[in-house]
Order: structure tokens, then sequence, then C-alpha cells
């Protein structure tokens, strides 16, 4: 058993807790990594507000890290103590009939078939003060070491810097891919990207990659503007500069609405608005954002009837042990700068102050060391 310091969501709508807690070595097939470095993710501040679905508390949050094996358990061949490793938040079992087809980015043990509170035997590596905490997509990278299934991780390049590639374990290749993979995105094609975050400017990072002529970038907060431009955005607009719908401004810029829309924000009326933004009959509008649990997206028949298709992406389409070592291998190739995302690099004993920067729109990604 470790003992070392982990945040821990004890109760919903609470600050996380730096504690020191137990981690249990890991079993046959699961893998005990230290965290080198993990990402702050909109996602870790749905789960801490509740809106998360199928998460229990107490729980160690974090899907977004890079680490080093420390140990494997029973059975583990493809990593060994000293590998440089990328934890999945959506694993790849090699098996289920989604990872057997190769059009498919999905894994019947993902969380989205089963909860992943619970390591796959339905116990937990975590305790902390005598009581068992839950993990985070079984990954929970807010912990300086933690257990993971073998299939949930994916060896990299030992020359990756992991302060600077942990962000491929969530934000950047879920925004980058759904431009990519999801769309496929279109040399020459009009893009408008809602919500300009890190997953967001990771998709304009992606359409501009994929030779968009035009990417219209959306967002509230105009600070986020120069660095939107800077990724290749060629416009950018607020909503509260005009009085009618959004949709309808971009539908007035583009002509015809734009050929692929991108909603990041995780809001019901944004992606209707993204998908009636899109042209009506070979417009696809892909929903990235995680739309809070429980809520209802109501769409006029009519917008989908002319063509327009509306489709949805995990982790940007990539199947994630096969596809995240060769994105770590064309970022050391400087195929594309993911570092241009981060913009604060926080000791880990900070950890709330990170997601105040998040809350308050100050940082594109907070980046935590251990």
């Amino acid at each position: 058993v470790i003992r070392c310091r982990a945040a821990v969501a004890w109760a919903v709508g609470k600050p996380l807790s730096v504690e020191e807690v137990e981690v249990a070595p890991p079993k046959a097939g699961e893998v005990r990594v230290k965290i080198v470095a993990t990402g702050i993710c909109r996602t870790d501040d749905h789960v801490l507000e509740g809106g998360f679905p199928g998460v229990e508390f107490p729980i160690i949050p974090g899907h977004e890290g890079a680490g080093i094996v420390e140990s494997v358990g029973e059975g583990v061949t493809s990593v060994k103590p000293g590998d440089k490793v990328i934890p999945l938040c959506l694993p790849q079992c090699g098996e289920c009939m989604f990872c057997l087809n190769p059009e498919s980015n999905y894994c019947l043990k993902s969380h989205l078939s089963e909860p992943q509170n619970l390591l796959p035997d339905k116990t937990s590596r975590f305790t902390c003060k005598g009581k068992q905490i839950h993990h985070l997509l079984w990954i929970s990278t807010f912990a300086e070491y933690t257990v993971i299934p073998e299939y949930a991780v994916a060896k990299i390049d030992a020359a990756a810097p992991l302060d600077k590639v942990c962000l491929l374990g969530c934000g950047f290749s879920t925004g980058y891919g759904a431009a990519i993979n999801t769309a496929k995105v279109k040399p020459g094609s009009t893009c408008a990207v809602f919500g300009l975050g890190g997953v967001g400017l990771s998709v304009v990072m992606g359409c501009k990659v994929a030779g968009a002529s035009r990417i219209i970038a959306i967002d509230i907060n105009k600070d986020k503007f120069a660095k939107a431009k800077e990724l290749g955005a060629t416009d950018c607009i607020s909503p509260h500069d005009f009085k009618k719908p959004i949709q309808e401004v971009l539908t007035e810029m583009t002509g015809h609405g734009v050929d692929y829309s991108f909603e990041v924000i995780g809001h019901a009326d944004t992606v209707t608005a993204a998908l009636a933004s899109c042209n009506m009959n070979t417009g696809v509008c892909v929903m990235v954002g995680v739309v809070a649990s429980g809520s209802v997206i109501s769409v006029d028949p009519m917008l989908l009837l002319s063509g327009r298709t509306l489709k949805g992406t995990l982790l940007g389409g990539w199947k994630t042990r096969d596809s995240i070592p060769k994105l770590v291998s064309s970022y050391l190739e400087k195929k594309f700068n993911s570092d241009l995302l981060i913009t604060h690099t926080l000791p880990f004993a900070k950890v709330n102050e990170g997601f105040e920067l998040l809350r308050a729109g100050k940082s594109i990604r907070s980046v935590l060391l251990f």
C-alpha cells in the first residue's frame, strides 16, 4: 500500500480537500501509475457540481493526466514499471463488439454502459480516514498514485513531456478529433465553434489542420478571442453583441449556414442553435460538450428533414489505446502545438485555485504538477 496525496470530493458542491490516502497495490490485469501532471477539465467541474451522470461520492476526480507506471498486477503485458503512460477515460478493452469494429471508438466497458466508480471487480483501491473512496472513470488523476485496468492505459513515447501531453488524455484529443474524425472537416469549408474553452480551441486547431477556409469562433467571453485567432479562427463573435439569435447571425454571415458546427459548451439550447446554424442539407453539427444529466434537447424536425446531421463524439472519435500514443508522436513531431492551451501551471496543492480560474473564465487549461 502506498500513502500519498489526493484531492477528495467528499460531497456535491464542496471544494476539493487535499488528503493523505492509501492506494492499494494493483490486482491481476491492473496497473498502478504515479501521476506526474494532470489538467483541470470542465468535466471535473461537472462532477463536483453533481451534473455528471452516475458518479458516487466521496470520489477522487481528475481524468486528464500523464504519469509513469510504478507497478503492474499479474498478467499485465502491455506496460511495465518505468513506462510513461496516459490514463484513458474511455477504455479500449479490445474484445467487445465496438472495440472490434474499426469504425467505432466506443467500448462497452465505458462509464456510459456501466459505471466506472469502482474497478471492474467492484472494489476501490482508494481509502481515506478509514472510508472507501470512489474512482472517477477508473483513472482518478487527482491522486499522486492511482490504480487503473490495463485496457485503460496507453503507453507513450519515453521522450514525451508529461506536463504537456497530459492534455491529450481528454481535452485536446476530444476537440481536435471532433473536427478531424467525427465531422471529417473538408478543405475550403466553413466551420462554427460554440465555446472557446480548452476543448473548443482544440476544435479550432483541428478545423485549421483539416483546411477549413473560415472558422467562426463564438463565446460570450471576449477575452478568449485573441487565443482563438492565434489558433486559426478567422472570425470571433459574441452572442451578446446581437439582437437576433446567433444561428441567424451565422446564416447571414455565410449565406446558407456553415458546413460544420461544433457545440463545445454543454447546454441544450446551444446544441439547437448550433444545429440550426449549419446548412440545411449537408450541414453537420457535432455535440462535443457534456450536457447536464436529465437535460432534453428539443429540435424542430424540419431542421433534420432537409438533410442536416446531428451527431455526438466521445474523446474525438479516437480508438484510445491505438490512437493516443500516435497523437503523442504527432505532438513530438510538432504537427500541432497543444502547449498553447496551457495558461496556468500550478502545484497540486492549489487544485481549488485551478477550479476558480476555470469558473472565472481566466484559464484555458491549468495543469497541476505533483
